[in-house]
């Protein structure tokens, strides 16, 4: 049986999720999400618990429980003027962190550096910190894919769906791993050991994963971008397909914080545009939930 058959839907539909990425980041961001949120233009979001808006991003979904807020689990930190760094205060992770205290700025390093008992330690007290702010979870997924050992073949699959299973959420991980980036030819084997490996544990998982270039090409510009969002909506296969957008408002804090702010504001405007609502119709695309997931994996 397919995800979208055990989800009540029929064998070809095509169910769509579109989480917001770095909630918590910025107040930029907070008040970009929130916007799309409420307007049904995203289907999700993910906060950034160790960053200095998080606390904001919870305390506005404790006071609207009805949007789905998952976390987004943050091992990196890749912007040079703003910085944050782990929220464990009870344990030793030295690993997870850079002479200066704060998260490595890539991916290679963390793969590095990072034990697992610490990652353990780190993601587990990110989840905590979450409900402590009252948050209620709806799923986790993971900011610059540092969990997925894209760069170096160091990847802690076990570890996170060791907590999904724990806390009964759903991660972001396509069950087609090759989709994501490009992997050594090992890829294959790889995404059949952990997509069985998140089967055996209980942990649901997508169908299929998409996100566009984070960083602005060379001569894009928004139309072109709509356009290529808009071929990847007539080319959605029939499953659970998760897009991943990171929206903010062009404010000076953005712009101060980020070299890419302008593309950041093309996706807040993105699933707001009326040409994407129709292409969303015309193909007959459902915009689904995460909590959709978080409920078929907690069935008995």
């Amino acid at each position: 049986m397919t995800l979208a058959e055990r989800l009540g839907y029929g064998r070809d539909a095509k169910l769509l999720i579109v989480n917001a990425d770095d909630f918590g980041m910025c107040h930029a961001e907070n008040a970009a999400i929130i916007q799309l949120l409420q307007e049904g233009a995203v289907s999700s979001a993910t906060v950034m618990v160790p960053c200095a808006w998080a606390k904001e991003a919870a305390a506005w979904s404790v006071a609207n429980p009805e949007y789905d807020v998952g976390v987004h689990l943050t091992f990196t930190s890749e912007w040079n003027g703003y910085k944050w760094g782990p929220v464990t205060r009870d344990g030793d992770v030295r690993t997870l962190v850079t002479e200066e205290g704060y998260f490595p700025k890539d991916v290679t390093r963390f793969e590095l550096q990072a034990s697992r008992p610490q990652v353990r330690l780190e993601m587990i007290n990110q989840v905590e910190t979450a409900l402590a702010l009252g948050l209620a979870p709806t799923h986790l997924d993971n900011h610059m894919g540092s969990l997925y050992g894209l760069a170096t073949g160091q990847h802690f699959f076990d570890v996170t769906f060791e907590i999904c299973a724990d806390y009964g959420l759903p991660f972001r991980l396509p069950r087609s791993l090759p989709q994501v980036s490009k992997l050594p030819p090992e890829a294959a084997a790889l995404a059949r050991q952990v997509t069985e490996l998140a089967d055996r544990m209980g942990v649901i998982l997508l169908d299929d994963l998409i996100g566009l270039p984070f960083g602005k090409q060379p001569g894009e510009t928004y139309e072109s971008y709509k356009r290529e969002m808009i071929a990847v909506l007539k080319a959605l296969r029939p499953g659970v397909t998760e897009i991943i957008i990171h929206p903010a408002l062009a404010t000076e804090e953005l712009k101060a914080i980020h070299i890419e702010w302008e593309k950041r504001q093309w996706d807040f405007q993105l699933f707001r545009d009326p040409e994407i609502k129709a292409v969303l119709a015309e193909e007959g695309i459902e915009m689904i939930r995460w909590r959709d997931l978080q409920e078929l994996q907690r069935r008995p």
